[in-house]
């Protein structure tokens, strides 16, 4: 039996609107990925998908961050970060001006 590992999801910004909630708990398999995630939260938020990964590229957009308990994943492992029981996953669109 495979067991879930509850994680929390935060938007901010426009990402509240595309998600339709501040705050989300979600359970995801063990051993899941960030990329497994955001697969799975997004197949009910198209939106949220289109601001948060380059299709082609099959990485996330330059105009979002993502954090993994405070820390950008860049430094961490990337889309592939795995994630454990109780994460909180933050999600916040960059706005660039000039």
């Amino acid at each position: 039996m495979v067991k879930a590992v509850a994680v929390t999801l935060k938007f901010i910004g426009a990402l509240r609107r595309d998600s339709g909630a501040d705050k989300l708990t979600v359970d995801c398999k063990k051993g899941a990925s960030l990329l497994d995630l955001v697969n799975a939260v997004t197949k009910d938020f198209p939106a949220l998908r289109r601001n948060l990964l380059d299709e082609q590229l099959d990485a996330p957009k330059p105009n979002a961050l993502m954090l993994v308990n405070g820390r950008e994943i860049s430094v961490l492992d990337g889309l592939e970060t795995k994630l454990k029981d109780g994460d909180e996953v933050v999600f916040v669109p960059v706005v660039h001006g000039g």
